[in-house]
């Protein structure tokens, strides 16, 4: 029951998972016990499965019952479907980190959770989801397409007040976006670019080239 809870905690606060995700954030110890987990949640109906985009596996969300469960909101989050390849980009890269370093879930803030924690109010920028370790924070972006100039210098800016560090993860062919970040960094210390690379789908080779240098002096 514990490991239930597990899926249904983390698939609310990330909105929804893929079956990899919950495998590697609950702690199963292959791709074949998810699946016979997740099929025992999805027909006492805690769970849904929703095919969104061609491509993608299906999405695991809570359900109705599985947020009374839970004891969380219970309104119907809408499906950003642009968002979703980030989403899910986002979601490798959180579960690439966990697994390298070591770490555990709590150690890791969902920027959904950032959000509820400013409470009501106006909407501000937040990370794709931090890492807190040794009484220091550490804001992940992947960031995907190009935004404007301006919405980018606001984000860097937001990042460099509120952690001690900001990591950004961007597909080496997005040399825009990689080109105005190293411009940001001759003026913001703490900030480092990594090349999103294929470790992202299915981080099966271990092919990062971070700023971390062990798990427990993140720098």
């Amino acid at each position: 029951m514990d490991r239930d809870y597990c899926i249904l905690r983390e698939i609310y606060r990330w909105r929804f998972l893929l079956s990899r995700h919950i495998m590697d954030l609950c702690g199963f110890s292959g791709q074949r016990a998810t699946d016979r987990r997740l099929k025992i949640l999805l027909e006492a109906g805690y769970i849904e499965r929703n095919k969104i985009l061609y491509g993608i596996p299906s999405l695991y969300r809570l359900s109705y019952k599985g947020k009374i469960l839970i004891g969380v909101n219970k309104r119907i989050e809408k499906n950003n479907i642009e968002k979703i390849p980030h989403d899910i980009a986002v979601l490798d890269t959180v579960c690439y980190f966990l697994k390298k370093y070591q770490l555990k879930t709590s150690d890791v803030t969902s920027e959904k959770e950032l959000h509820s924690a400013d409470g009501f109010g106006r909407r501000s920028h937040k990370p794709d989801f931090v890492i807190s370790l040794n009484e220091k924070s550490y804001a992940f972006e992947v960031e995907l397409t190009l935004k404007s100039k301006d919405r980018l210098t606001s984000n860097v800016k937001d990042n460099y007040r509120n952690y001690d560090k900001q990591i950004w993860i961007v597909p080496k062919e997005q040399m825009r976006i990689i080109k105005l970040l190293k411009e940001f960094q001759k003026s913001y210390d703490g900030m480092e670019i990594l090349s999103l690379k294929d470790y992202i789908k299915g981080m099966l080779k271990n092919k990062i080239n971070t700023p971390i240098k062990n798990p427990s002096n993140m720098v």
